[in-house]
């Protein structure tokens, strides 16, 4: 890294600039990635309070994905409709054994007969057997339900799986991880388990709603007309509660998400938080985002809690009414004692059903916003379909850049108009200082992004002509960000090639330096790497890293920061390791310590997106030029910009 003097003018500049702007607003969690990308924290979720964008299309989504469960669907609505029918006759057919019981007891009591047991025996079997039946068929559907559910959520955790390795590379830089893991977990979980309850519930409702209004309508019309006075007043009641809570449904689901990208960024920076004595401003943050789940969560649950206690005061109102009025028919003759406990029964089953049928809607809204999520995933712009016309064995090693031009917002281009020849098995170092697109180099190599203008010729073909794969496997990668999985050494440096040998894993250990290192450990190469790599050095990691590259024995080699994280006695050794591995292969090397890129055959010198120097070490220091200066400021002391 260049250290220069700061103009003085440019400086004061600055600082009334600084001192004359007005106040911002709080600074988000830190952006990382090109053009701004979110990191793993919340920024660019949906806002708290926000309703779903389109209720019915999410719907439609979710029925068209449910398509294949239409066998399955039919035996639950085949079974949900037959548990609810013998549920609803059971009062009817019992309310025969009251009346036989009632004309038995007045008969007796007036020395005319007595009860009849027999007959009220097998009304009482018959009732048992409805009711038998009914649980059968409620079981069975349970069952099928609880599969469909299951396994719609086993496919949809696939998709999103899937639809991730379709997706492009700039669609990570601009979302947090939080989010997306928050719609492969949380969301999917939310849906699994609305989806388990709603459906079945509406079917059911639905069904007991029709079937006990025509049980109702064939004992009296009238006292149905008196019941049926309470469901206006249920459903104002209900709608007014949906309507309060369905914003509060949404939001708890986004603050979940936003939450989860919290902790995940967190716990996995938290030594950097720590060591900037962070914690406070981190929990701050985090307390204002659980603030607004508490807020949301409680008042959600809340207002879906109230159903009950609103629809249960109605149901009273009705019970009172169907006494009464039921008193007066049954002295009038017109209707049995069991036809007023028959009736009773239906009521209480006519108030229950619309109140689970509002308790759906609050699930089914739960549902449409966590489907919303998942499914704007899924819609998500893919990597368009390719059809590969270059056989990867046409790359002989040779690069060419032909006025390539990229950036990750287009109307901000990184990188201008690049233009280098690069003949096979020559090392090319790339320099320059930050941000001047050294690593925006590398994704295009690798086709993570394709230019904007120009071409990357490989073995003089446009490397668009050759699928991502290919291209990825011409490259072998050694990054200045170690990343290592959790399992042992010797998988981790397979990696690179999964067929190779334990006596191959060991000679590329071997050729990275670090077999003495894994010797000393416990078990040796069968040793753990822990989940985030903590049991190891940060030198140690980069250590595998590169024995993994040097496995997987590639044509290419991108070597970013490769000794960035190593002593300097250790960056000897893995210096003459490079040498030999980059020995024929065509390599490029992006480094901030020139001294460690000399023995280039080729220095590409990049500044603001151009080439604005390119010619051996020794070609540019003579130059004098912008290379020199980097170099030469190596070995200065730091000036402090603001020195007076």
């Amino acid at each position: 890294m260049s250290l220069r003097r700061a103009d003085p003018a440019k400086l004061a500049a600055r600082e009334a600039a600084a001192a004359s702007a007005p106040a911002q607003a709080p600074a988000r969690s830190p952006r990382r990635g090109p053009g701004g990308g979110h990191g793993h924290g919340p920024g660019g979720r949906m806002m708290p309070g926000e309703k779903p964008k389109d209720f019915k299309g999410t719907m439609r989504k979710m029925l068209a994905f449910m398509g294949r469960f239409k066998a399955h669907l039919a035996v639950i609505l085949l079974f949900a409709v037959g548990s609810t029918v013998f549920s609803i006759v059971g009062p009817k057919v019992l309310s025969e054994a009251t009346t036989a019981l009632f004309d038995g007891i007045v008969a007796k009591i007036a020395g005319t007969g007595g009860i009849d047991y027999d007959l009220v025996g097998r009304i009482l079997l018959a009732t048992l057997g409805l009711y038998l039946l009914s649980a059968a068929c409620s079981f069975v559907q349970g069952w099928v339900m609880s599969y469909v559910s299951q396994k719609t959520c086993y496919e949809l955790r696939g998709a999103i799986a899937r639809k991730i390795d379709r997706m492009p590379f700039g669609y990570f830089d601009r979302t947090s991880t939080g989010d997306v893991l928050s719609r492969i977990t949380n969301d999917v979980d939310t849906l699994g388990q609305s989806l388990n309850q709603g459906v079945t519930q509406a079917i059911t409702s639905a069904v007991t709603v029709v079937g006990v209004l025509v049980m109702m309508l064939s004992i009296n019309w009238v006292m149905t007309l008196i019941a049926l006075v309470m469901v206006p007043v249920s459903i104002a009641l209900v709608m007014a509660v949906v309507k309060r809570s369905q914003k509060y449904f949404f939001a708890q689901q986004a603050a979940l998400g936003a939450i989860n990208g919290q902790v995940e960024e967190t716990f996995s920076g938290h030594a950097v938080v720590r060591a900037f004595g962070r914690e406070d401003a981190t929990v701050e943050a985090f307390d204002a985002t659980n603030r607004r789940l508490y807020e949301s969560g409680w008042k959600s649950q809340f207002l879906s809690g109230l159903m009950m206690p609103i629809m249960n005061f109605v149901g009273n109102l009705g019970y009172v009414a169907v006494a009464v009025s039921g008193a007066f028919f049954a002295a009038a003759g017109i209707i049995t004692v069991g036809d007023i406990q028959a009736f009773i029964q239906y009521v209480k089953n006519f108030t229950q059903p619309i109140t689970q049928l509002a308790q759906v809607s609050n699930v089914l809204q739960q549902m449409a916003a966590a489907a919303e999520r998942i499914f704007a995933f899924l819609d998500e712009p893919e990597v368009a379909p390719e059809q590969p016309s270059a056989d990867p064995a046409q790359a002989d090693g040779s690069v060419a850049f032909d006025h390539v031009r990229f950036g990750y917002d287009p109307d901000r281009p990184v990188i201008r108009d690049f233009s280098a020849s690069v003949s096979p098995g020559q090392t090319v170092a790339i320099v320059g200082p930050t941000g001047a697109g050294k690593t925006t180099l590398v994704k295009l190599l690798m086709r993570f992004y394709d230019p904007q203008g120009g071409a990357i010729l490989l073995g003089g073909r446009d490397a668009r002509d050759y699928a991502r794969d290919d291209v990825r496997g011409l490259f072998g990668m050694v990054l200045q960000d170690t990343w290592l999985f959790s399992g042992t050494i010797r998988d981790n440096i397979r990696y690179g090639r999964l067929d190779a040998t334990d006596a191959e894993v060991e000679a590329a250990a071997r050729g990275a330096c670090v077999h003495h290192f894994i010797a000393t450990l416990p078990g040796g190469y069968d040793f753990v790497i822990n989940e985030d790599a903590s049991n190891i050095s940060q030198g140690q990691r980069q250590l595998i890293t590169i024995a993994r590259a040097l496995l997987a024995d590639r044509r290419m080699l991108i070597l970013d920061e490769a000794t960035s994280s190593v002593d300097t006695r250790t960056e000897e050794r893995i210096q003459r390791a490079m040498d030999n591995l980059m020995a024929g292969r065509t390599s490029f090397v992006i480094a901030h310590r020139l001294s460690t890129i000399r023995a280039a055959d080729l220095i590409l010198v990049m500044d603001h997106g151009d080439i604005v120097e390119q010619g051996t070490h020794e070609q540019l220091l003579e130059l004098g030029g912008f290379y020199a200066e980097l170099y030469n400021s190596q070995f200065t002391e730091c000036i402090d910009d603001l020195e007076e």
